[in-house]
């Protein structure tokens, strides 16, 4: 396929031809990184933390200091050295590709603008290291959590995650003669493809209820009475039953049964796991809006759906004395989780915190702006969601960033990479990958 050839504009360059040169820079971008001690071999070979972040978020810095031009536009490898040197523009973008071209143009002055000092200080936070400086904190955080969003949707493509291997492979092989490449490999796999069903019914109604195919993300009761459980609701897993509608946000529901096998002894990641899932089936209950995206873009509804379901736990599901409270109303403390597991339980704890606040934070100003008859603006919650949903890219966010908003939609965005980073990590882990095929099918089923 020429790079030109995509069926748009005669200017406009393929799909294929962007993503050749993201990753052509994203090889010496990861290898630079290594080089400059920022990631070491150890993280390159075993792709733990939010690799799948840090590296095309390492990409777009390093392409926005090389950047030249105004307004900023990309500039591309050649294919050989007597090539004419090429720019990814407004003009010639891939559609698909224009949201994340619009936040990273956002991003090169204030990256140019940076003393060397910063502007390194800001690669050392996209690699999760402390700053060097602190002079310009909230400036570098700001312009990180742009780079990182990005980052996250480019991570969320199957062809990102098919190639990323290789990418990882090229950095840790720089620096090794040809006879004897580095004995480290990248250990880097990409989870389960996820297309929709090539088999589903042609007369299946579109306004058809969720319900029998969610019901399978559920995990089931076992086949004994547990007179310990709480009453199940008859609707959604997460809101609480009628007989706790009065009770304080203090006391959690269980969850409703469904056809898998789990326990009250089952593993504690088994237990993280179904809770998440069954939040998924709820938050595909509750959002028409994420049903009308499975059809449309199905890898990103997958992902929504689990960032949602993190936020709904970590909003609902946290005990005060951080224990979750989940599928068969069985609660996980920290203690009882294992190690390994146990940052993501923090993490998952600091989210459901962090929602609190912010909550509060947005009620606190709502109330101060209908005393003085001004407008109430959407909450940083609904913003938040609005991204998990959309992407970073979502029209009334950039409209609402144009009109001096940027300090709110600067911590919305944080706070929605600090989840989608969070869903990345967990659903690369073993057990939820066991369970993702099962997922998949379920989620093909409905957005066919």
């Amino acid at each position: 396929m020429s790079r030109n050839s995509t069926g748009g504009t005669p200017n406009q360059l393929s799909e294929d031809f962007i993503q050749d040169s993201f990753h052509s820079y994203l090889k010496s971008s990861l290898t630079q990184a290594k080089a400059e001690r920022l990631l070491d071999a150890d993280v390159l070979s075993s792709a733990e933390g939010d690799l799948m972040i840090t590296g095309p978020a390492l990409c777009l810095y390093f392409a926005a200091l090389r950047c030249t031009t105004h307004p900023p536009s990309v500039p591309l490898p050649r294919s050989t050295k007597t090539s004419q040197p090429m720019e990814l523009s407004y003009e010639n973008c891939p559609p698909p590709f224009i949201s994340f071209l619009r936040i990273w143009a956002n991003t090169v002055p204030s990256i140019q603008g940076l003393v060397p000092e910063a502007q390194h200080d800001l690669a050392r936070v996209i690699c999760g290291l402390e700053p060097l400086t602190h002079d310009s904190a909230s400036v570098i955080n700001g312009i990180s959590a742009d780079l990182r969003a990005v980052a996250i949707e480019v991570s969320q493509r199957r062809s990102f995650q098919d190639r990323y291997a290789s990418d990882l492979q090229a950095a840790l092989d720089a620096g090794a003669g040809p006879e004897s490449p580095s004995s480290r490999k990248a250990s880097f796999v990409p989870p389960p493809v996820y297309d929709p069903s090539p088999n589903a019914s042609p007369n299946a109604s579109p306004n058809a209820s969720p319900r029998t195919s969610v019901e399978s993300l559920r995990p089931n009761l076992p086949p004994r009475i547990n007179h310990n459980i709480p009453p199940q609701s008859p609707g959604l897993l997460s809101p609480f039953s009628s007989a706790q509608s009065s009770a304080s946000t203090s006391s959690f529901p269980a969850r409703a049964p469904s056809p898998s096998l789990f326990t009250q002894d089952s593993p504690a990641i088994e237990f993280i796991r179904e809770t998440l899932y069954a939040s998924i089936a709820d938050a595909l209950e509750r959002q028409p809006s994420l049903r009308r995206l499975l059809k449309r873009d199905p890898p990103r509804a997958y992902f929504a759906s689990v960032a949602f379901a993190i936020l709904d736990v970590a909003q609902n599901a946290i005990t005060p004395d951080g224990s979750v409270r989940g599928v068969l109303g069985k609660p996980l403390t920290l203690a009882e989780c294992p190690r390994a597991l146990r940052p993501f339980m923090m993490e998952l704890a600091a989210i459901g915190q962090h929602a609190k606040v912010m909550d509060e934070e947005d009620t606190e100003n709502a109330m101060k702006l209908a005393q003085r008859g001004e407008d109430i603006p959407e909450s940083r919650l609904d913003r938040v969601r609005m991204i998990l949903e959309g992407g970073v890219g979502y029209e009334r966010g950039l409209q609402d960033a144009d009109s001096g908003r940027r300090s709110v939609e600067g911590r919305a965005v944080a706070f929605a990479n600090r989840i989608n980073a969070l869903g990345l990590g967990m659903t690369k882990l073993k057990a939820f990958r066991e369970r993702q095929d099962d997922v998949f099918k379920v989620l093909a089923g409905i957005g066919s």
